[in-house]
């Protein structure tokens, strides 16, 4: 199993933060909506807790952000190729 600290799992982090600030909320307001204490979301967010695909999806959806275009994001920020083929 890879690193919770590659740089793809990072950007992943920080894509969610941006979504969860953007959507005007705090991590307590988050953790209420996934029914998990503040330190879940936290937890996520440093990087000191992996999510798996169905939490993944979960905190998408309490986000109300697309996870397939927070995906297609990550993927753009990451990979030089693809972002050519973008363009």
């Amino acid at each position: 199993m890879k690193s919770i600290r590659t740089q793809p799992y990072v950007r992943l982090l920080e894509l969610l933060v941006e979504r969860r600030n953007t959507a005007g909320l705090t991590q307590s307001q988050v953790a209420d909506r996934l029914g998990r204490p503040q330190s879940f979301v936290s937890k996520f967010e440093r990087g000191e807790r992996r999510l798996d695909v169905i939490e993944f999806l979960e905190v998408c959806r309490q986000l109300e952000t697309d996870p397939y275009q927070l995906l297609r994001d990550l993927e753009g920020a990451g990979n030089p190729a693809t972002r050519k083929k973008a363009k």
